[in-house]
């Protein structure tokens, strides 16, 4: 096995480790991660409408996307606690398929990247659309979470081929 095909979270014995990054330089980092929920007719008419009883639910899904992009480490194993210079989260209603898209943007400089913030991000967000809106539905469907972009580092920039 060659050096760029080994898990970076493994020692020579196979055990899981942190990765150690205080050698490598610091650098602007960023990742943008995307998914959604499909909501269901109901459940997307009040929240599209500012109904659901719960609340704004896009503004708590907000937060709660920013929120775990901070603690992302407290949340995946052999995450290191990174110094986030900023975080966004944006929705798209999509009326045909009732369902809310979700965008995350992660920016940082530092030693390593920030792809499983944007992760996170989304997948929380999605989590909090569904915990507010699961009184009016349960048949809602999370999916399609993954990274869109990444730019910094040693492994450079990457971009999905996968369509939007």
């Amino acid at each position: 096995m060659t050096d760029d095909a080994r898990f970076t979270h493994l020692d020579e014995r196979g055990a899981a480790r942190m990765v150690d990054v205080t050698g490598k330089g610091e650098s602007v980092r960023t990742a943008r991660a995307r998914g959604e929920i499909v909501v269901g007719a109901e459940a997307f008419a009040l929240l599209r409408d500012g109904r659901v009883p719960k609340g704004d639910v896009l503004a708590a899904a907000r937060i709660a996307g920013i929120g775990a992009a901070k603690r992302t480490w407290e949340l995946i194993p052999l995450c290191h606690p990174l110094p986030l210079g900023s975080v966004e989260i944006a929705f798209a209603l999509d009326d045909a398929r009732h369902a809310v898209e979700i965008d995350s943007f992660v920016k940082l400089t530092g030693q390593t990247g920030v792809e499983m913030e944007a992760l996170t991000a989304v997948a929380i967000a999605a989590l909090t659309i569904y915990d507010m809106c699961k009184s009016v539905s349960k048949a809602m469907t999370i999916g399609s979470i993954r990274l869109v972009e990444k730019t910094g580092g040693k492994s450079g920039d990457y971009r999905s081929e996968q369509t939007p």
